[in-house]
């Protein structure tokens, strides 16, 4: 099983925080993977919220290619952390060459255009420059998004911290996403590698979807070019969020009513019931099969946890006002905040979203049986 481990905290956290978790859950990964997401940024990235951050990994030539085509269509570097490491990397790590994060500035043409545009513009961007680097196998590019950076790589996510100096000021956040990765995918690959993201939407997932082949069926139907990739099974859980969401209209407590729907004899009393009914059958080959354990972040900075019916990954919740984690065991919410109440640590079952807000100051908790909050 891989481990997850997710913190939201008032003050900017160092990735070290989640790492050091996922180490004492180490003998959950094997070395195959870590995956790190980072938003509500501190650092240099405070004082530029809005300009967009380009996250990815470049040969020297993949680099120099990225720079001709941001000028082209008229992106300006406004800061930029280039991560250069040893010649040597510690075992299992590939040799790269530049871990680059970069924030840019719009194009002036780009001046005036709505929030929606901007979203759209900046996937087909990230779009782009993957399937150039699929093309020439020079660069390998995780997002391009505001006050948003992911750092992937193959190796045990202690060594990698330490080899690419994740303890330094630039990377410091309020929200922290983080998996240590056991391979269960044939080859390993950093687009199978999670936390997955797309458009302010990203989750991270411990388990199996074994029901992967129609729900990405369904989703690649849907006629929206962001639906692509899927190097892992799990992908599909980032995108079934962002379609509730941005194509439904849906909120957070909705998501498990699409993934694990509630039976046909608990939807009959339930206050929502004819719309939960028409949901159920609308989006039924969104239907997942487990178990698997999903944490997530939206777009606003709220933090969730959830679990599939069959409630064989673990998971729990703990913290205390200003800073809250999810872990998938006891051990790494412990090492990260040993100095809360633990009587009041939650571990969800199958009807149970854990929710924390931006404002972080409670975990709530969100039942299928609880009426939904209207305006949908």
């Amino acid at each position: 099983m891989c481990r997850l481990f997710a913190i939201t905290s008032d003050k900017p956290l160092s990735p070290m925080k989640a790492i050091e978790a996922l180490d004492v859950m180490r003998e959950g990964h094997d070395g195959s993977g870590v995956g790190i997401f980072l938003r509500d940024l501190g650092g240099p990235f405070e004082n530029m919220k809005d300009a967009p951050i380009l996250s990815g990994v470049f040969s020297e030539k993949g680099l120099r290619r990225l720079d001709t085509f941001m000028m082209e269509i008229g992106f300006m570097t406004k800061y930029k952390l280039s991560i250069k490491v040893p010649k040597t990397p510690p075992p299992w790590v590939p040799k790269r060459d530049i871990y680059l994060v970069r924030a840019y500035e719009y194009p002036e043409e780009w001046d005036g255009l709505s929030r929606k545009e901007l979203n759209e513009r900046l996937l087909i961007i990230r779009l782009q420059l993957r399937e150039m680097g699929e093309e020439k196998k020079d660069m390998i590019v995780f997002s391009f998004w505001p006050d948003t950076i992911m750092i992937k790589e193959i190796g045990s996510p202690m060594d990698v911290a330490n080899y690419l100096k994740l303890d330094r000021k630039e990377l410091e956040a309020r929200v922290i996403m983080a998996q240590g990765r056991q391979n269960t995918n044939y080859e390993i690959n950093l687009y199978a590698c999670h936390p997955f993201f797309i458009q302010g939407f990203s989750t991270m997932t411990n388990g199996e979807n074994t029901a992967f082949i129609p729900i990405r069926e369904y989703l690649t139907s849907r006629g929206f070019h962001g639906y692509m990739g899927y190097q892992s099974d799990s992908e599909v859980f980032t995108h079934i969020l962002h379609y509730i969401s941005a194509k439904l209209g849906l909120g957070i407590e909705a998501y498990k009513h699409i993934i694990t729907p509630l039976q046909n004899e608990d939807l009959k009393d339930h206050p929502n019931a004819f719309f939960l009914k028409q949901l159920k059958h609308s989006c039924r080959r969104l239907i997942i099969d487990g178990p698997n354990c999903i944490i997530g972040c939206l777009p606003n900075n709220t933090l969730f946890m959830a679990q599939d019916r069959k409630k064989l990954r673990p998971g729990v919740v703990g913290g205390k006002q200003g800073v809250f984690a999810f872990s998938s065991e006891i051990c790494g919410l412990d090492a990260a905040l040993p100095d809360r109440d633990k009587s009041k640590d939650f571990q969800p079952m199958h009807l149970d979203t854990a929710i924390v807000s931006p404002e972080r100051q409670e975990v709530k908790i969100c039942r299928q049986t609880d009426q939904l909050p209207l305006p949908l």
